[in-house]
């Protein structure tokens, strides 16, 4: 079925405060929108409106046809405890509502009380055969397989797979959804280079639209038709025809034409001002002098300083009236940004970690054997497909995890930063400032306030649990952690996983000034090429080659 999706004069935010508002947006066959906006913008709001989940503070959002099979996926894969992986994607792709829907028109059938059944049961059964319900079960392990994931998809639960693992999932269902209109929100989070060419090809291949939020810049490139930015800093949004990198060149020429237009502006009416004050000062001055100069109350004088006056003050109130005729522009706000640096210690010895034959097995997965050593300096860039074995190396060379065979060994005065994949280190129910302040207890609380605040992280972040709070403001919490502790050995487990654009780019700038041990995992291709490493480690199954 071809669908379009048409939202007019959209507004949405939470509570009493508005995110975005008089969004129009039409979505048709072929379209592929991209989102982007600051964290906090209403990128994801703004999708849960437009799926029928959230109901917009203004303006309407219509499907032609009306019974549009729209798919919604969030970015948190939402793993329910006891949920196993064929029910997970049933979920996802739809194809489990579909089911009870059709099973309760069903029911209704055989009661004659219950006024159009029959029709309801049609309209049921047309929808749970466009869901792909109907051979579900005979794709899903086709899919998974293909996807590299050998499981037993009834007996297998969400809870138990790993990160990367919960990803490719995630993506199976993607690949498996037959929607009209899909609407996804960070697709690209812990996939590996494999799995986004796959996301990729597969976005590129629908023949419906597609709204999608991401921050993977290189994805981005490949797959968008059109731009939507939320602009939260501007208070305004705008639609930027043609692909990603176009966006960014025609956004870099309307904000320079914007600051542009306002310094105009404010030259003018500064001019205008200081020749008002100047006409002003003569007429004051012009007065007191006829004064001073005509004790006498010579009438004639006296008149003749008047209409001088009068003349003065009739050139302020045509200066003033200028000013008031000038077109009022807004000054361009700034944009928040993630200005930061990585602290530093003191260096540490020149071998930071051996490994020497080590083997690490954990279930059917084996690591090894692996001899590498890594020296105090070393910048080395680590790719893989998900589930290669690339964290577990990195807790190996830590000394975190203890090899079963050969050794592993951690050289001294090493001070280790990490963001993990898992974002781990802040976790629990006790407020991020307790939390924070626990970690480095050498710092004041108003200094980790202060701190905190420039990442972004406010009065109303600092006192809420830590697991309240959104993927993306742990990840700020975790590089808030990396400027406030000193450290010689830098470990970075897919840090751009839910971070916005410019803290991407502030990330990577912070990088390139840091000057010790880095270990880098990513799969963003354009880090990657931004980050220079001296060093290239590629691990696949449970291999290390060193390119």
């Amino acid at each position: 079925m071809t669908a379009t999706l048409v939202a007019q004069g959209l507004a949405g935010g939470y509570g009493h405060r508005t995110l975005f508002e008089g969004v129009d947006l039409t979505v048709s066959p072929g379209d592929v929108v991209g989102v982007v906006g600051a964290n906090g913008a209403g990128k994801s709001t703004l999708l849960r409106i437009l799926a029928g989940r959230d109901a917009p503070q203004a303006g309407t959002v219509s499907l032609a046809p009306a019974d549009a099979f729209v798919g919604w996926l969030p970015q948190e894969h939402e793993r329910v405890e006891g949920e196993t992986v064929a029910a997970y994607i049933a979920r996802r792709t739809g194809c489990a509502e579909a089911t009870v829907e059709m099973d309760a028109a069903a029911s209704d059938l055989g009661d004659p009380s219950i006024p159009g059944a029959d029709d309801r049961y049609a309209t049921a059964l047309e929808r749970w055969l466009a869901s792909g319900a109907a051979d579900l079960d005979e794709r899903l392990p086709i899919v998974l397989a293909d996807l590299g994931l050998e499981l037993d998809s009834d007996g297998i639960h969400m809870t138990s797979l790993s990160g990367g693992q919960a990803a490719r999932v995630g993506l199976a269902a993607l690949l498996l959804s037959r929607f009209d209109i899909v609407l996804l929100d960070e697709p690209t989070n812990d996939l590996d280079l494999d799995g986004l060419e796959r996301l990729e090809a597969f976005v590129r291949g629908l023949r419906g639209g597609v709204v999608l939020v991401s921050h993977d810049r290189e994805f981005l490139a490949r797959s968008v038709t059109r731009v939507l930015e939320l602009d939260l800093a501007q208070n305004s949004h705008r639609i930027y025809g043609g692909g990603y990198d176009a966006y960014l060149e025609e956004r870099a020429t309307v904000r320079r034409h914007a600051r542009e237009k306002y310094d105009e502006f404010a030259g003018k009416k500064a001019d205008l001002v200081a020749r008002a004050r100047v006409q002003r000062e003569w007429s004051s001055q012009g007065v007191r002098n006829a004064m001073k100069k005509n004790p006498d109350n010579d009438k004639i004088r006296r008149k003749a300083a008047t209409e001088s006056s009068e003349k003065q003050a009739q050139k302020v109130r045509q200066m003033e009236s200028r000013i008031a005729r000038l077109e009022e522009v807004e000054e361009p706000r700034k944009e928040w940004q993630l200005e930061f640096t990585i602290g530093a210690a003191p260096r540490s010895s020149s071998v930071v970690s051996t490994l020497n034959g080590a083997v690490v097995r954990q279930g059917s997965f084996t690591l090894g054997p692996v001899s590498l050593q890594v020296n105090a300096g070393d910048r080395i860039g680590i790719t893989g497909p998900n589930g290669a074995g690339k964290s577990t190396l990195l807790r190996t060379i830590l000394g975190r995890q203890t090899p079963d065979e050969g050794s592993a060994g951690l050289g001294s005065s090493v001070s280790i930063g990490e963001i993990d994949q898992a974002r781990s280190l802040l976790v629990g129910s006790r407020p991020l400032a307790d939390a924070f302040e626990a970690l480095v207890p050498e710092m004041a609380s108003g200094e980790v306030r202060t701190l905190l605040a420039k990442f972004g992280l406010k009065a109303d972040h600092v006192l809420r649990p830590v697991d309240e709070l959104s993927p993306g403001e742990r990840t700020r919490a975790g590089l808030a952690l990396l400027q406030a502790r000193g450290v010689n050995v830098l470990v970075l487990d897919e840090p751009t996983n839910h971070l916005d654009l410019p803290a991407i780019e502030q990330l990577e700038q912070a990088i390139e000034s840091y000057d010790g041990t880095l270990l880098l995992v990513t799969h963003d291709r354009r880090m990657l090429d931004a980050v220079s490493t001296n060093r290239r480690w590629h691990v696949e199954g449970g291999r290390v080659t060193e390119a």
